[in-house]
Parts: C-alpha cells; sequence; structure tokens
C-alpha cells in the first residue's frame, strides 16, 4: 500500500488595501479548517501581498482555497505556481 501524498502550491494575490485586514489569522485560520492544506505562508519582505498554500488535490481544491480567502478580499486573485 502506498503512503504516498501528492502536494500542489498555489499564489494567492491579496488586493493591497486588503491585504493588512486579512493576513494572520483571518486568512490563515480560515485555510487551516480545510482538509489537506499542508501550510500557508506570507512572506513580508519579498511579496506582502501574496500567500503561498500547500495542499493535497485529493482533499481539497484550488478553487475551494480562493473561495476561502475571498471570504476576506473578493479582489484576491490566483496565480498558480
Amino acid at each position: 500500500m502506498s503512503t504516498d501524498i501528492s502536494i500542489a502550491d498555489i499564489v494567492v494575490h491579496l488586493h493591497p488595501d486588503n491585504a493588512a485586514e486579512c493576513k494572520g489569522r483571518r486568512v490563515e485560520e480560515g485555510l487551516r479548517t480545510h482538509d489537506g492544506v499542508v501550510s500557508v505562508h506570507f512572506n513580508e519582505e519579498d511579496h506582502p501581498h501574496a500567500v503561498v498554500v500547500a495542499y493535497n488535490p485529493k482533499a481539497t481544491s484550488s478553487d475551494a482555497l480562493l473561495a476561502e480567502i475571498r471570504k476576506c478580499d473578493k479582489e484576491a486573485v490566483m496565480a498558480g505556481i
């Protein structure tokens, strides 16, 4: 029996006007409620308006994760990796 897990990454860009409000607990906690989310990462120094999400595509989808982020920022857009 294989125990391999597929991992996919997406990058979602937040609108600069909403980024500060949506960072941290609000977006991270919402994303972490989804089965299959492995990590949520903001890089303040290099990309202050972006969040990278690593997830198992067999457990959730990029569309579901984007929908979660859009609960805070309706203008968020997925860039992908």
